[in-house]
């Protein structure tokens, strides 16, 4: 029997085993990597003790000294980043250049919304009578739920440890069974930091009924989650024991629009670029490509170009790779062509190549479904007038991208997309921009001020200063 390293959960500052544990393979390689625990209900109800404990102390401690320790924990994280990549590399399979982006952050929001909370007002309201003094006070929400994603473990750790720990909450995080370790690994870091036993829990598992249990307490106030449209409505569904808050970033089916005065050639590489990034793993991924007829076939050779020189990492499972692929094979055969991939790579791990499909009809499920795969649908379109109406045509509402050298024209498109987020003629991300959906996609924001807004609530004090 092969010796398997099981990586604890964190409990109350302390390490957690169970008797039961779950495996973590390496995408590229299709090899064991370690093991985690299945967390089981006694251990659930722990973190929530814990949390509650944790958030006591973190709440009554001044931001000041709050600022201390996340800047501390910050510059330990660092002081560790090349165990941290490589953990990350061995679960997710992503090149280097990718793991050491999804690691740098984690650190880059757990310093920026240290900084952004500084920068936040509690402002004084205007009394009528003048016989008041009104004022609010911005304080922490309590504990919250976090459960992430495995396309960026560590990135999606620092949307939600970030806000959290600079607004004094506690938090109890609940990594993807398939990407736990890196997670695991900087949580770790927290006691050594300086952090209070109870601020940081970290339970793993996939047992959805038992870790149905954090939802179903009224411990939490807040569950932040991201994840699929479906994982959400089924969060949502679990937590209506009691009054919760919800920040939810769900499923993504994003639109490109390339109208015919667009640079096309240039529309092109950065939607290749875009979409195949992470292979095509990303929430936020072209997902819809409408081009218009006139710079239709232009905009399919730039792409092809762009594609060839693709370096992609592998999908996160053999499943995931087959529910790509099958996807492709429906469209082709109903009549979709395939401009390059289309295929698994062969050998080891689950690769595919980058994936171009033309003559995609708005009714195949590469045009209807999300993706999450390295597949870029084009679309052709001849109505200016009806492009907007194609690129609302969907349920989600997450991102959405626009090229075109007229001002005006692209700022009526930003306007009229129902999309969280709107680029013109160049894709940008970023921790100080506020991230979320609407629709389908979600509620809330991650990253940006508004984010800190999520981990706070208002309230109102008014003081009579004559009787």
């Amino acid at each position: 029997m092969m010796f398997k390293k099981i990586t604890p959960m964190l409990v109350d500052g302390a390490a957690v085993q169970t008797a039961r544990t779950l495996d973590v393979t390496n995408p590229a390689t299709e090899t064991l990597v370690a093991a985690v625990p299945e967390a089981d209900a006694a251990t659930l109800q722990a973190a929530l003790t814990a949390a509650e404990k944790g958030f006591h102390v973190w709440s009554q401690t001044s931001p000041a000294a709050r600022r201390k320790v996340i800047m501390a924990y910050a510059d330990l994280l660092v002081k560790n980043q090349e165990r941290l990549v490589e953990l990350l590399r061995a679960e997710t399979g992503k090149p280097l250049d990718n793991a050491e982006y999804d690691f740098g952050m984690l650190v880059t929001c757990l310093r920026f919304f240290v900084e952004e909370f500084e920068r936040l007002d509690q402002p004084v309201l205007h009394d009528p009578d003048g016989r008041f003094l009104h004022y609010v006070q911005r304080q922490p929400l309590g504990v919250v739920v976090g459960m992430l994603a495995w396309n960026f473990p560590l990135l999606n750790l620092g949307y939600k440890l970030g806000p959290a720990l600079a607004a004094g909450c506690s938090v109890i995080i609940k990594p993807s069974p398939l990407t736990p370790l890196a997670s695991l690994e900087a949580a770790h870091l927290a006691k050594a930091a300086g952090f209070p036993d109870g601020v940081i829990n970290v339970v793993t598992g996939s047992d959805h009924a038992v870790m149905a249990a954090l939802l179903n307490s009224k411990v939490p106030a807040l569950v932040t989650m991201i994840g699929s449209t479906r994982g959400g409505l089924e969060v949502m569904k679990a937590s209506v024991t009691s009054v919760k808050h919800f920040s939810l970033e769900l499923g993504g089916n994003a639109p490109v629009v390339v109208y015919p005065d667009a640079d096309v050639r240039a529309a092109a590489h950065k939607v290749v670029d875009l979409k195949f990034a992470n292979s095509g793993q990303v929430c936020v991924s072209p997902n819809r490509c409408f081009v218009h007829a006139s710079v239709h076939d232009e905009f399919v050779t730039a792409a092809k170009e762009s594609a060839a020189s693709v370096k992609m990492g592998p999908l996160i499972s053999a499943q995931a790779r087959e529910n790509v692929l099958k996807l492709v094979r429906n469209a082709v055969a109903d009549g979709a062509q395939l401009v390059c991939g289309g295929q698994a790579v062969a050998g080891k791990g689950f690769f595919m190549e980058p994936t171009i499909l033309r003559n995609v009809a708005r009714t195949m499920k590469t045009a209807s479904d999300e993706i999450f795969g390295p597949v870029l649908p084009i679309i052709r379109y001849t109505d200016a007038d009806d492009v907007i109406a194609l690129a609302n045509d969907t349920d989600c509402g997450l991102a959405a991208y626009v090229f075109t050298k007229d001002l005006a024209k692209g700022l009526r498109a930003a306007r009229d997309i129902k999309a969280g987020s709107v680029c013109v003629n160049e894709p940008h991300y970023s921790v100080q921009l506020p991230h979320g959906g609407l629709k389908q996609s979600g509620m809330g924001k991650d990253c940006s001020r508004y984010s800190i807004a999520e981990y706070l609530t208002l309230k109102r004090v008014s003081v009579l200063l004559e009787k």
